[in-house]
This record gives structure tokens, C-alpha cells and sequence, in this order.
């Protein structure tokens, strides 16, 4: 009878055991990316990659992710977005790389946070810098002010984002805040800048020797501050090339300062895409940048044939303004 009721015992013991459900650990991600750049997506915590998804023929993928729950990027070739990794979840996200931000959708377990950072980066697109930042204070404050309204009100509606990532987000808010009051106080000081003369350089050119702004007295200088590890400055680049194309022959020098700490990276991206114009290294000397105070790129700046500043913080290639900003100093 002892034997009996022993066995009944070890029989219950396994019987719970096996019934025990292991929390799930991962999360599944699949999709399908329309026209995509290359054959895979990377997936990166900061700059670290943590993981890299093989695509099919058709651009479809799937796989299980265990990493630590919270926000991600996700890139195919140029483009980025932000995922939201969740244990337990499936979610599944298609876009078209042709229309990145305004094609992605989510759908599944988990697409309601995933929408969330979707929106939040359409927000962004949708901030015009340039109006933003070419008035007067009270222009600024005010456009400021709707920008935080509209960013905090979607962060009050989102679902399914845990404690940590809100309070994560919300200290973003209060960070591009600063970041934006910071940038609108050296616009203006930038603005004063106009009609002083330039900060000199005299730096490496990729050609050999070098090359100063005293040699090119006698034209207007349009500048370009860049590295190649910067994605806004690479596509700026097809832009810059075309007007480069454009004013050839004109009283106008294109000259692309590189601040690229391994000069190695410099001189084998000018060659390999056969960059125009004039390209210089700054070669550690940052007496340039601190003068215009660059801390973010790409920067450019319109100086005229006898080396003053035109402007300090000009319009890029991609704009439609470059061209007027030219055409206004009878370039």
C-alpha cells in the first residue's frame, strides 16, 4: 500500500512539472519589405548590431528575436525606423523603401507600440526646421511650443509601451527641447556673423599639397563641412554634385571639408565616388569649425570673392533656396 501511494506521489510530482509553462523569452518579427536595398535588415541597439535578418527573393523575412525588450533600429541600406521589441509578441511590418517612413505599417501582436514610433518619426519629418528656425523669437517659441504639444499628446495616447520607454521618451521630448533652443541661439548668432570676414583654413587637399582660402580670393565659396559616416551629408552628396554641375564655368568654388577622424575612410570615399569640386581634409585642426561653432553636420556656408561671410549656416544642395541665396549675390 506504502508502494502505491509513493508512486501516485511521484506520479502528481511529474504531472505538475510538466505542467509548468515556461514564460516566453522572444519576440517574432516577419514581413516584407518592397524594393529593398540589399538582401537583409539589420537590426541595431545604438550602434550595436544585435541582429541581421536574411531576405527572400520577394523581399520577405522572419525570425526570432531574444533580446532585451525595449526600442530599436531597424535599416535596409540608407533608411531607418524604430521597432518596439516586446517578449511574447508577433508583429509583422511591411513598407516600400521608395515611400520608407509614409509606407510602413504594423500589423499583429505588438504593432500598437510599433505605430507609436512610426508616428513619432512622421512628427519629425513633418517639422519644418527652416520656418522654425528663420524667424524671430517669438516665431520660435511659439513653433516650438506646438511642435512639444503635438509630440507629448501622441506619446499620452500610445498603447502598449512600458514604463521605462514613456519616461524614456518624455526625457526625448525635454532633450530635443534643449537641442532645438540651442540650435535657434547659434542660428542667430550665425546671422550676425554676416558681412564679417571668414575664419582661415589651410588644409590637406586630396589632390596633394594644399589648398587655403587665400588661393581662392576672387570667387564666392560655397562649403560643404561633412564625413562619410554621416548619412544626411552622403545624401546630400547626388544634390551637391548637381550643382556643382550647373554653375561650372561660374565665379563660384565647391569645397567640401572633411572631418573625418581616420583620413584613410576620406581618401578612399572621394575616390571610389569620384567626388568634384575641391575636397580637403581638416587634418585635426578644428579652429574652422569652432569659429562657425559646427556641432552638428552637414553645415554649409556661402562665403563671396573676397572671403566675407555671406552666410553662415547656408541652405543645402537639396533646397530650392540655394539656388535664390546664389542668384541674389549675382552668382
Amino acid at each position: 500500500m506504502k508502494k502505491i501511494i509513493f508512486a501516485l506521489a511521484v506520479l502528481t510530482v511529474v504531472s505538475c512539472k510538466k505542467e509548468e509553462v515556461k514564460p516566453i523569452d522572444y519576440t517574432l518579427i516577419t514581413g516584407q519589405i518592397t524594393n529593398p536595398n540589399g538582401d537583409k535588415i539589420t537590426i541595431y541597439k545604438g550602434r550595436e548590431i544585435v541582429k541581421e535578418i536574411p531576405l527572400d527573393e520577394n523581399g520577405k523575412f522572419a525570425d526570432t528575436l531574444r533580446i532585451a525588450e525595449g526600442k530599436y533600429v531597424f535599416n535596409n541600406g540608407n533608411e531607418i525606423a524604430y521597432i518596439y521589441v516586446a517578449k511574447g509578441e508577433h508583429f509583422n511590418l511591411t513598407l516600400d523603401t521608395k515611400e520608407f517612413d509614409e509606407s510602413l505599417k504594423f500589423t499583429g501582436l505588438g504593432a500598437d507600440a510599433n505605430t507609436y514610433f512610426r508616428k513619432e518619426t512622421l512628427l519629425q519629418n513633418e517639422l519644418d526646421f527652416d520656418a522654425l528656425m528663420g524667424g524671430d523669437k517669438a516665431n520660435f517659441d511659439a513653433g516650438l511650443k506646438d511642435y512639444r504639444a503635438k509630440y507629448l499628446k501622441l506619446l499620452e495616447n500610445a498603447k502598449g509601451l512600458d514604463s521605462l520607454t514613456i519616461v524614456e521618451q518624455t526625457k526625448n521630448v525635454e532633450m530635443l527641447t534643449t537641442q532645438l533652443t540651442g540650435m535657434f541661439a547659434a542660428k542667430q548668432k550665425m546671422k550676425a556673423m554676416a558681412g564679417k570676414p571668414s575664419a582661415p583654413f589651410n588644409f590637406d587637399n586630396h589632390k596633394g599639397g594644399k589648398t587655403s582660402l587665400a588661393d581662392l580670393k576672387g570667387k564666392y565659396v560655397y562649403i560643404d563641412v561633412w564625413a562619410t559616416w554621416c548619412s544626411p551629408c552622403k545624401k546630400e552628396i547626388p544634390f551637391l554634385q548637381a550643382l556643382e554641375k550647373e554653375y561650372h564655368g561660374k565665379n563660384i568654388a565647391f569645397v567640401s571639408i572633411s572631418v573625418d577622424q581616420k583620413k584613410e575612410a576620406w581618401t578612399k570615399m572621394v575616390a571610389d565616388k569620384k567626388l568634384g569640386g575641391i575636397q580637403l581634409h581638416y587634418g585635426g585642426d578644428r579652429s574652422f569649425s569652432e569659429a562657425f561653432a559646427i556641432n552638428g553636420i552637414p553645415r554649409f556656408i556661402l562665403l563671396d570673392d573676397e572671403g566675407n561671410i555671406v552666410d553662415a549656416d547656408a541652405p543645402r544642395p537639396s533646397s530650392d533656396e540655394i539656388k535664390k541665396l546664389f542668384t541674389a549675390q549675382g552668382i
